[in-house]
């Protein structure tokens, strides 16, 4: 019988072999994303969040989170607080990822905050709308652009003349381009009003020793989650310089274009960037044999190319706090992360190149059980309560689904004892662990920051949500849709060093690494 890690091991003997044969590349890179993207069913899922059977609604409204699995009630479950001993630090000390740097956990946080949107209750909501969602459903740059039309009219500078057509509004800061600051002094500026409110700010407020200058440096994105902490404004501040720079370079080749047209032809080029790096360099850092480049054609005629929809169980598996180190390092200076919350003057002082350097510098913190910092642990405990909100089907039916074998015991999960020991105390028998549990329990896959169920499903979400967009189709993945300019761009793009190598100009730090993996990393095989 070959087992997995038999099988790794073949297939890093065969891409060894490949480096040296690109049509043979091509074709390994064709198989390996289709073998992992049809290990489960494709869409469209049979049910959502809206009702615990099949219905016009639950295959139509997209409000509604879909499903993988049917909705199933598990009795007689340990409650989310008799939970949380497993995802707290042991004795204050938390276990660093012999892989990442903190530019892997900043990516993905960036990334989910744009298409995975769970609705959070109003005042007098219940809690029931956290089973419905804010989504676009679509990798679409909402970050930069806003979700909304309204939204991206507001953050558009609007110009027929003078040079600046189809860019994205700015500022400049010491020669350095930022967006533009959201307040004048506590009240958002009335250009500004159709964007969502930035989430959490209220708590930064209270927590900053000065609130109102954290509140001067806010910065009006188009997602709601992008001034969060100043690493993920860091990747917006990026990509609106990407952005701005294609936007000259297509209205010096193209005269003639509107306003409109260059804005459109560099919006479509960014989220095809964008796409890029998520699949060459974030899903490459997450696997642990193959780094994957971005070939359209794979998914054009693939059985599994269908419309995209957010399932609640991504909007869950992709709650990585355990990856936060307790502090962080900017610009020289050591700060519990907690401090760093909505202060973009971090990201302002240093410079964007200086914020790629210290997270590229910085071991991410490594995923899984006894691991999650204090100030994250209310969040624990929420994530599991929305998964029993959502009646999600026990871990085991998810193993089961993505063609992993079912644990039978609660020692098939982990080789850590304490992981064992403490399953064992809390849950009546192996069948009943919630699916957010199970995820984080599980041993992490060797070569790699995730553990197995985790890995295959996101892995399956990834190449399914990103090589069906529409930008990526047969008849629209061309030179046409993104201009010389852009698909010259698109075509030399493949890390995140490559963009910021075009934006950030010259620096004594230009040198210095900029990735996800940490720098000497090797595989273990």
């Amino acid at each position: 019988m070959i087992t997995d890690k038999l099988m790794n091991r073949l297939l890093r003997l065969a891409l060894g072999i490949a480096e040296n044969w690109p049509w043979l590349n091509t074709k390994l890179n064709e198989w390996i994303t289709n073998r992992t993207v049809n290990v489960c069913r494709h869409r469209p899922h049979p049910w959502s969040t809206v009702h615990d059977y099949t219905s016009w609604i639950s295959l139509t409204d997209q409000r509604w989170s879909a499903r993988h699995l049917p909705a199933k009630k598990t009795p007689n479950l340990p409650s989310s607080g008799d939970l949380l001993g497993l995802f707290k630090q042991q004795n204050g000390e938390q276990r660093l990822s012999d892989k990442s740097t903190l530019l892997f956990p900043t990516f993905a946080q960036y990334l989910t905050d744009g298409f995975i949107r769970t609705r959070m209750p109003e005042a007098n909501e219940p809690e029931e709308v956290r089973l419905q969602n804010t989504s676009n459903h679509q990798i679409d740059m909402c970050p930069l652009y806003g979700r909304l039309q309204k939204q991206t009219d507001v953050l558009r500078l609007k110009s027929e003349v003078g040079g600046k057509r189809g860019r994205l509004k700015s500022q400049f800061i010491e020669e350095e381009e930022f967006s533009p600051f959201l307040f004048d002094k506590d009240r958002i500026k009335e250009e500004f009003a159709d964007l969502d409110k930035p989430l959490g700010l209220k708590s930064a407020l209270e927590r900053a020793p000065n609130p109102e200058e954290l509140r001067a440096r806010i910065f009006a994105l188009g997602g709601d989650r992008t001034n969060a902490v100043p690493q993920v404004a860091m990747l917006n501040t990026l990509f609106l310089r990407e952005h701005n720079r294609l936007a000259g370079e297509i209205e010096q080749s193209h005269p003639d274009w509107n306003d409109e047209r260059i804005f459109q032809t560099a919006r479509n080029t960014v989220i095809v960037l964008f796409i890029k790096i998520v699949v060459e360099e974030y899903i490459s850092h997450i696997s642990p044999l193959f780094r994957y480049h971005v070939d359209p054609s794979v998914a054009w005629d693939a059985p599994w190319n269908k419309p995209n929809w957010i399932t609640t169980e991504f909007s869950l598996l992709y709650r990585w706090h355990s990856l936060v180190p307790n502090r962080i390092t900017w610009n020289g200076k050591d700060y519990l992360l907690g401090a760093t919350s909505m202060n973009n003057r971090l990201l302002i002082d240093g410079g964007l190149r200086r914020a790629f350097t210290d997270m590229s510098s910085q071991r991410a913190a490594r995923l899984g059980p006894f691991n999650t910092a204090e100030f994250l642990w209310e969040i624990e405990t929420r994530a599991i309560d929305q998964g029993r909100l959502a009646d999600l089907a026990p871990y085991t039916d998810y193993r089961d689904y993505v063609s992993l074998s079912r644990p039978r015991d609660f020692s098939d999960i982990s080789e850590d004892s304490r992981v064992v020991d403490f399953l064992r105390k809390t849950y009546q028998r192996v069948e009943d662990i919630d699916f957010y549990v199970g995820l984080f329990a599980e041993d992490l896959v060797e070569d790699s920051p995730l553990p197995p169920l985790m890995l295959r499903m996101v892995a399956v979400d990834a190449f399914s949500q990103a090589l069906t967009n529409p930008l990526l189709s047969k008849h629209v993945y061309n030179e046409d849709t993104f201009s010389i300019t852009g698909w010259k761009a698109i075509h030399s793009t493949g890390s995140l060093q490559d963009i910021l190598d075009r934006n950030a100009g010259f620096d004594p730090l230009a040198d210095l690494f900029i990735g996800m993996t940490l720098p000497g990393w090797k595989p273990a095989g």
